[in-house]
């Protein structure tokens, strides 16, 4: 079995869309999105520094729009998808694009989405100096009780030994000050707030209102959840749970939990792929592992899906 992930926010790097910009249809496509949406995406996928794509109504759209340009290399329509991958998710903001790749959105519906939960999560950001560290290494049960005390909330369980932390600036740098027992390192994030936080509140309000006359099917494959790592069939609940996870944590500990109940054997990440996919590496031994970064990876994948798709002797 194969599931199709798609990256959250800090896995952007400056230019890293340019190799794909010049793939036939690619940039037509992007031009296409960025004046719908009132950004452009070009500039900010090619030309634009580490900070300009710091900037959270920036990221997100960017992140959306890379990981539907490189699996839509892969799976023209849901239809493909379904028909050769046997799960989908994305994490955090990824999940949008998870919901455009099983159908339950258009691609220009999952733009158009992000877009105003970017804004939507800068304008809350923006009322405190918030942030992200992540904490490598460290027992689960003795990281979490550690946060709680410094008033930080783990907004990201992510598995394989990893959890993110998020909070004020001054409880992030509490923590740098104070990791702890058994962590090896706390490393602060490229991102402007904290996300999945109650900080980000203001988000989810904005979310109801702009979800409240969007057209939904339900995902024609499995829809993994990062609220709890449930799969969802009710597009209705799942646009739902892309609202309440603004300012809810990350389980994506939980959706590798159920890619190991499900038999998945090959994971595929969108770009810009790396951090999912070397998660998995630890967390999941044995299922085979492919990253999108460039074009110039489009063809393992392709050999991996028919690999999937074919017949057993």
């Amino acid at each position: 079995m194969l599931v199709l992930v798609a990256p959250g926010q800090g896995a952007q790097t400056p230019g890293f869309l340019t190799p794909w910009l010049d793939l036939p249809g690619v940039e037509d496509r992007l031009r296409a999105w960025s004046a719908a949406i009132d950004l452009d995406l070009v500039h900010y996928g090619t030309k634009a520094d580490e900070e300009e794509i710091r900037d959270t109504a920036v990221a997100q759209p960017l992140l959306v729009a890379s990981a539907l340009l490189s699996a839509r290399q892969l799976f023209a329509t849901a239809d493909d998808v379904a028909a050769q991958t046997g799960a989908v998710a994305g994490h955090s903001v990824g999940e949008l694009a998870a919901a455009a790749l099983a159908g339950t959105l258009t691609d220009e519906a999952a733009m158009t989405l992000v877009r105003r939960r970017g804004q939507a999560m800068a304008e809350a950001a923006a009322v405190t100096e918030t942030g992200m560290a992540a904490l490598l290494g460290g027992d689960e049960a003795v990281v979490i009780p550690h946060l709680e005390q410094l008033g930080l909330t783990p907004a990201n369980v992510n598995g394989a030994g990893q959890i993110v932390a998020a909070g004020t600036a001054e409880q992030i740098a509490a923590l740098v000050e104070n990791k702890p027992e058994g962590t090896r390192r706390v490393v602060p994030l490229k991102v402007a707030g904290a996300f999945h936080t109650h900080h980000m509140a203001p988000a989810v309000s904005a979310l109801e209102s702009a979800t409240a006359q969007l057209a939904v099917a339900d995902p024609r494959t499995r829809y993994v959840s990062n609220k709890d790592g449930a799969q969802v069939s009710s597009g209705q609940e799942l646009v739902q749970r892309l609202v309440g996870q603004v300012a809810n944590p990350v389980r994506w500990d939980l959706c590798m939990e159920t890619f190991k109940e499900l038999g998945v054997t090959t994971l595929i990440e969108a770009a810009p792929g790396g951090t999912l996919t070397g998660l998995a590496k630890r967390a999941l031994p044995g299922v085979r592992t492919l990253a999108l970064k460039t074009p110039d990876d489009l063809d393992a994948a392709r050999t991996l899906i028919a690999e999937q798709s074919a017949p057993a002797e």
